[in-house]
């Protein structure tokens, strides 16, 4: 921490102090009054005073090379200064002066501690910088989130950090490539081999190198289609079959009976063909896994990644290929691009440290990228922690459990202890899907009590760091700045989770604080139904398994659990009955991982869950969810994707919601009338609802609401006139509304909009005369056939108008299946 700061924190902890046993003798006289005349201000002010304490204690030692700690902090002591305002007014006089000068003193800590560079990197290039991201994790060219610290102008032996925002061309650097991918290419291009097994130990470049093979020219010219599959420890077969006929074969499939129906009607479209196809299957961990996806035709060929070399078929027609660690030479690039922003040593660094943390990592290009980012702008001190607990480390074996992972828990010493509990929660995920950021910020949210605005800083510090990965769609910043991430997504690499589920699951069983089901299994572990006669301690639960009746659930006991994530796939799918004794649930994702929407049942057990706050359902066929809204009285949240049961709906009501997203909801024609009586919602949103035709009349009922999104209705025709009583609307997004023909006079009357997306309204030709009243409007993405008239409204009345002209293109996002 600089003077001029710590100066600042030693007077508001002065001050801090001082008031803390004025406050506590009037809270103790409260106590003598009889109940009826006691107040419980000074008790809430003293609380608040002792936190106070505690926060600025942790802030004391604040390192300048953490801009991510500083800014979360930054937050905390503004709270704590809003907090003490509210209870000035109530005050005593004679604590009234030591009282402000205490939230003055805050005040100035406050602004110390987020200078202006650090306000406009997390305030502006984090929700604005979101948006560069690309909305495929599978792409090589995926911008994947970059180091994001600051040059603090500060120095410290030698080590001082220059690289500012996101690295501009390409996130990912490639070392190492070239003779491996010369090798392989020679191998496939051999006419008696069909199968490649391209083997190394987890985290050695297997699906960089995969992919990268996939925008080989060789390869392109060679083969006429190349198809990439992610096959993960926890694969639904009969969608990877389904998904590679699609990409394949290129007609609309059949309806697959079961994975051998589905084998075999493959098998046989193969047999007829000639094209030449090279498929990819990346990451397979499973000899029956592979053996189903396994096919022959002519010039069909299979390359095959796996950590496992025993899985292999060995016969003549197949090759393995052991991908070799990398070299010194290129080791040092990788590491320095993502510790340094360039591929050599800086001249100001001390090349003999660098060099034994990177020798450290063993070659391992995961290992040097993470590392590598988590030694980003740190402070000698911290390079030096990391050579000595590298050096202490086992040598990486064939397997990573021993090794590898605790090469990698390098890499998260450096997190302070709520990110790195943060960290630890992403092992209720699966490895290798993509996931709405969402749901994990709503567990940070409700589960580690971290404000929205922290808990999306840490998942951007995570990312810095490359311990999981984050895409987005061209959209997502404007959302983001209103506290949803419904269109950020994130990944993680099978290796981070393995780390973060090892590091979980010290505790014994019943004690650890989070239980996860590594991966997919048929039902619940063994060992739990031993131990469930026992009360578990576990705040965050998460279920992996095949389709379950209701009879196959046994009784557990989750007095304590606050976060449920139930993963699947199958048509079917009954609710575990033991949800009833989770009466602390908070957050609840049920995600069904099959091609198709599964029906689900049970849903009764949730009105016996009376803390529940929010609520992410995907891939449900799920019609009476809405019976259940007046159990789900207190529901903050709810998001609905891919699901379907909705359409007949004749009641929705969640008079709490402030968040609610229905996304790809296919049968959804029109919207229940009753779904607008949302007195708290500030952010809505109706995306890839092909159906919906027509809004509810009562729209301008969501008095709240400062988001509105109505993207992607290509039958929605008009806007009830009723939008424009929505007089706290900032943001508008009516992008790809194809039949919306104009706009309705009352928009004008949306005095606070600032934002309007209309990109791809082809048929939008004319604004309203009431658009010039858009006072407050300062952006306008649209597209160049109504330029014009936006030109003309900036000229007469709204002068800092921004407008971008963007070109129609395909998204994925229309995709449903």
């Amino acid at each position: 921490m600089n003077f001029n700061c710590t100066d600042r924190w030693m007077r508001a902890d002065a001050k801090l102090k001082s008031l803390i046993p004025t406050i506590q003798q009037l809270y103790l006289s409260e106590l003598d009054l009889p109940k009826d005349q006691q107040s419980p201000i000074f008790y809430q002010l003293f609380n608040a005073l002792i936190r106070g304490a505690e926060l600025l204690k942790k802030c004391e030692n604040i390192s300048p090379f953490n801009p991510y700690l500083r800014y979360r902090y930054a937050l905390q002591i503004l709270r704590l200064e809003q907090e003490i305002q509210g209870f000035m007014d109530l005050m005593p006089a004679h604590i009234l002066l030591d009282s402000r000068k205490l939230k003055q003193e805050l005040q100035d800590y406050y602004q110390e501690l987020q200078p202006a560079d650090m306000s406009s990197m997390l305030k502006e290039s984090i929700f604005k910088q979101a948006s560069l991201l690309t909305s495929d994790p599978a792409s090589p060219d995926s911008m994947l989130l970059q180091q994001m610290c600051l040059d603090d102008s500060c120095e410290n032996e030698g080590f001082n950090h220059s690289v500012h925002g996101i690295i501009p061309e390409k996130s990912q650097f490639y070392v190492g490539l070239e003779k491996p991918i010369r090798d392989l290419n020679m191998l496939l291009f051999q006419k008696e081999v069909s199968v490649v097994g391209l083997h190394c130990i987890g985290g050695g470049g297997k699906t960089t190198l995969a992919l990268a093979l996939c925008n080989d020219d060789d390869i392109k010219g060679y083969f006429q289609n190349v198809v990439f599959v992610t096959v993960s420890q926890s694969s639904n077969v009969k969608g990877l079959i389904e998904t590679m006929w699609d990409k394949i074969i290129g007609v609309k499939r059949p309806e697959f009976q079961n994975v051998e129906d589905a084998r075999m009607q493959l098998q046989q479209q193969l047999l007829c063909q000639s094209k030449s196809t090279l498929v990819i299957l990346d990451g397979v961990c499973s000899r029956s896994i592979l053996g189903k996806l396994l096919f022959e035709g002519r010039g069909y060929k299979t390359l095959i990644t796996t950590r496992d070399i025993s899985i292999i078929p060995q016969n003549s027609c197949t090759r393995l290929y052991q991908l070799p660690l990398l070299g010194q030479r290129d080791a040092q690039s990788l590491f320095c691009f993502w510790g340094f922003g360039q591929t050599s040593i800086p001249t100001n660094a001390d090349a003999s440290l660098v060099n034994e943390v990177q020798t450290g990592c063993k070659g391992l290009p995961l290992a040097l990228k993470v590392i590598g980012s988590s030694l980003n702008g740190e402070p000698r001190a911290a390079w030096e922690t990391a050579k000595k607990k590298l050096c202490q480390g086992e040598p990486i074996s064939d397997y990573h459990k021993d090794g590898l992972l605790r090469c990698l828990e390098t890499s998260i010493s450096f997190l302070d202890d709520v990110a790195r509990e943060c960290f630890l929660d992403l092992g209720a995920f699966p490895e290798d899907k993509r996931i709405c950021a969402d749901a994990l910020l709503h567990i940070w949210v409700y589960v580690r009590k971290l404000e929205w605005q922290e808990a999306f800083t840490i998942l951007w510090e995570l990312a810095s760091r490359n311990l999981f990965n984050l895409t987005s769609n061209s959209r997502s910043a404007a959302a983001i700045s209103y506290e949803n991430a419904s269109e950020l997504y994130f990944s993680q690499h099978d290796v981070m989770r393995d780390l973060a589920i090892y590091l979980a699951s010290q505790d014994h069983i019943i004690n650890r604080k989070r239980l996860f089901m590594p991966r997919k299994e048929q039902t619940l572990p063994g060992k739990w139904e031993l131990l469930n006669e026992r009360p578990f301690d576990a705040q965050i639960v998460s279920i992996h398994t095949g389709p379950m009746h209701e009879s196959e659930w046994f009784e557990m006991n989750f007095q304590e659990t606050q976060a449920l994530v139930i993963l699947f796939a199958a048509s079917e799918f009954h609710l575990p009955p033991f949800i009833k004794s989770m009466k602390k649930l908070k957050f609840l994702m049920v995600c069904n991982h099959s091609s198709k929407r599964a029906t689900i049942e049970g849903l009764e057990v949730l009105s016996s869950l009376p803390h529940l706050r929010s609520v992410r359902l995907e891939r449900l066929v799920a019609p009476n969810l809405q019976k259940q809204s007046n159990a789900l009285h207190n529901l903050e949240k709810l998001s609905l994707s891919l699901c379907e049961g909705f359409g007949s709906a004749s009641t929705f009501d969640y008079p709490k919601l402030h968040d609610f997203n229905m996304d790809h909801c296919s049968d959804l024609e029109e919207l229940p009338p009753n779904i607008c009586y949302m007195p708290s919602a500030h952010m809505w949103s109706i995306t890839n609802c092909h159906q919906v035709h027509k809004l509810p009349y009562d729209l301008g009922n969501l008095s709240s609401l400062r988001v509105l999104r109505l993207s992607a209705l290509p039958d929605l025709k008009e806007l009830p006139p009723s939008i424009g009583n929505l007089g706290e609307l900032e943001y508008l997004d009516i992008s790809v509304c194809e039949a919306l023909k104009e706009l309705p006079e009352e928009i004008g009357q949306l005095k606070k909009l600032t934002e309007l997306d209309m990109r791809e309204c082809s048929r939008l030709k004319r604004l309203p005369i009431s658009g010039c009243g858009l006072i407050s409007l300062k952006h306008v993405i649209c597209d160049k056939e109504i330029k014009t008239q936006w030109l003309w409204a900036k000229k007469i009345s709204i002068p800092e108008l921004r407008i971008e002209i963007v070109e129609a293109q395909f998204r994925s996002d229309w995709i449903d299946d």
